[in-house]
């Protein structure tokens, strides 16, 4: 979640600051805020350029799993992306709630839900399903806890792929939300039970099966 690396850096701002005004009452040297400054600065440029920012992924997705307020907010983001990706019929590969998970599993760090691409050259109604998908995580929150805090990642990929296409996407943005929201909103109860099922950390072949078992009856 951008946001909270966003917060989180700011907070680390805030601190430098912080000791630089009281640093002359607490016997800080006046070198410490430049210097762990330049050194913040120089490590997360250094991550970004030689392992695509997975180590501040890594670490500030470890101080987030601190607070179980986050990890619900994952988990509910999550099962959105999941149910929606099943329920159009695009298949899910892989589950995981948090940066260290996806990072054993061999994936990129970054944690969510991950299903079969987007694959050139595709058709509008093709592109439609996975924006339906895309948003799902936003629309899951959203009818949740009244508001998203995720999902920026999910929009940015959105508006480059309909940028590309030489589309604005703001309405296909809008659609696919109340699409999204709407097969949520639909499948409540199931979308209850996949999350007990994702928080339990069940296989991703016993999520599927729940989900078919729950389409059979």
């Amino acid at each position: 979640m951008n946001q909270i690396r966003l917060n989180l850096l700011a907070g680390a701002v805030g601190l430098m600051t912080l000791s630089v005004l009281l640093g002359p009452f607490l016997s800080i040297p006046a070198e410490f805020p430049a210097l762990a400054t330049f050194a913040l600065l120089g490590l997360t440029t250094l991550d970004q350029l030689g392992f695509e920012g997975r180590g501040t992924t890594l670490v500030l997705d470890w101080l987030g799993q601190r607070s179980p307020a986050y990890r619900q907010r994952i988990l509910h983001h999550e099962a959105g992306h999941f149910l929606v990706a099943y329920l159009l019929d695009i298949p899910v590969t892989g589950y995981s709630l948090s940066a260290w998970e996806s990072l054993r599993s061999g994936q990129s760090g970054q944690g969510g839900v991950s299903f079969a691409p987007l694959q050139p050259p595709f058709t509008p109604a093709e592109l439609e399903r996975y924006a339906i998908v895309w948003m799902a995580g936003i629309a899951a929150e959203v009818l949740v806890y009244g508001a998203a805090e995720g999902g920026n990642d999910d929009r940015q990929m959105l508006q480059k792929l309909w940028a590309a296409l030489g589309q604005n996407g703001q309405l296909q943005e809008r659609q696919a939300f109340r699409q999204a929201e709407n097969l949520i909103q639909t499948h409540r109860t199931t979308y209850q039970a996949l999350v007990t099922a994702m928080e339990q950390r069940v296989s991703l072949a016993e999520c599927q099966q729940l989900l078919e078992s729950v389409r059979l009856r």
